[in-house]
Order: structure tokens, then C-alpha cells, then sequence
């Protein structure tokens, strides 16, 4: 399987977060799924690109000119696909993966996360979009999405599009199904 991280590029972040980016990338390469993600050498990009790649699993960076200009590339790609833009990187993203974690990050996982997920309501894809939930990061988010529903702003639960695992052993549940 080729799962889709969507996540911070920063570092200077709690901790826990590369320690669970770690077990999740560990778990995804003895479990020979590919990791498709942004290609970029900082924060939890590179934490899960460089614990797969040395665990033995593929990496596939999906990365911008502007990324590749400004020399931002992990050495832990194994295979490399530049695009132009953002909006390039998202659809490529879309083609390769089979499913999507969106592991905690700022305004750009949050615009691929809703990417992904709108492509889904309207029927481009039938693709899970799982929220990985480390410490409780999302939950504001997923409060934010209840009251969405609640005032009649989704179509339907918005669950149905978007799920959420709050552990490692939550997602290979939900991969398993």
C-alpha cells in the first residue's frame, strides 16, 4: 500500500511527535507499505522519510520546483517526482497514494488534508483521509468539524470522509478494513 503523510516541516515541535512519527514510519516499512509525502529534509517530513528509507521501505517525494530550487530535498527519497507548484504536488499526491495520514502540521497539512477530503465528498476518489491524532492535536479540528455538522455545513457525517486514529494500533485498524 502507498500511504499519503501529510505533516509539519518544522522541528522545533513536541518531541512525542517524532517519536510517533518514528513508530508509525518503522510499523508502515516492516509492513512494506511505501510512504508518499512532500520530499522536504526538515521536521516530521524527514523524521518519517529517513526511518523508512532506513528500515528498508520506499519513499516517494512529491516535490515542488521552490523546494528543489531552495536545495530542501531529503537524502532519504527514494524516488523522486518534481512538480511545479503546490497545487501539482497535492494532485500527484491524490494519483499515487492509496490512502492519506495527515499527522500533526500547520496550514499546509491542514489545505492538503481538505484537499484530499473535498476530492472525496464530490466523488474523484474513494480514498481513506485519517487523522492521526498524537497527544490530542487534531482535537480542536474535529471540534470544529462536529459544529460544522451540527449547523448543517457537511452534506453528510463528516466521519464518513475523515477518520480518526488515536494510536498506531487505531490506523493499522482502520488500513485493515
Amino acid at each position: 500500500m502507498k500511504i499519503c503523510i501529510f505533516c509539519s516541516a518544522n522541528a522545533n515541535i513536541d518531541p512525542d511527535f517524532f517519536r510517533m512519527t518514528e513508530e508509525l514510519g518503522l510499523w508502515a516499512a516492516k509492513n512494506h507499505h511505501s510512504i508518499v509525502y512532500g520530499g522536504v529534509n526538515q521536521g516530521l517530513m524527514e523524521c518519517i522519510a529517513k526511518t523508512v528509507f532506513e528500515a528498508g521501505g520506499q519513499t516517494i517525494g512529491i516535490i515542488p520546483s521552490l523546494v528543489e530550487k531552495s536545495g530542501r530535498i531529503s537524502d532519504y527519497v527514494s524516488v523522486e517526482i518534481f512538480c511545479d507548484n503546490l497545487s501539482d504536488r497535492k494532485q500527484l499526491m491524490q494519483d499515487q497514494a492509496d490512502v492519506f495520514i495527515a499527522l500533526p502540521g500547520g496550514i499546509g497539512t491542514l489545505d492538503e488534508v481538505f484537499t484530499i477530503a473535498a476530492s472525496a465528498t464530490i466523488g474523484y476518489h474513494a480514498k481513506p483521509v485519517i487523522l492521526y491524532n498524537m497527544k490530542g492535536f487534531w482535537d480542536s479540528l474535529i471540534a470544529l468539524l462536529d459544529d460544522l455538522q451540527s449547523k448543517g455545513f457537511t452534506r453528510k457525517n463528516w466521519r464518513t470522509q475523515i477518520q480518526v486514529a488515536n494510536s498506531l494500533e487505531d490506523i493499522a485498524q482502520l488500513l485493515s478494513e
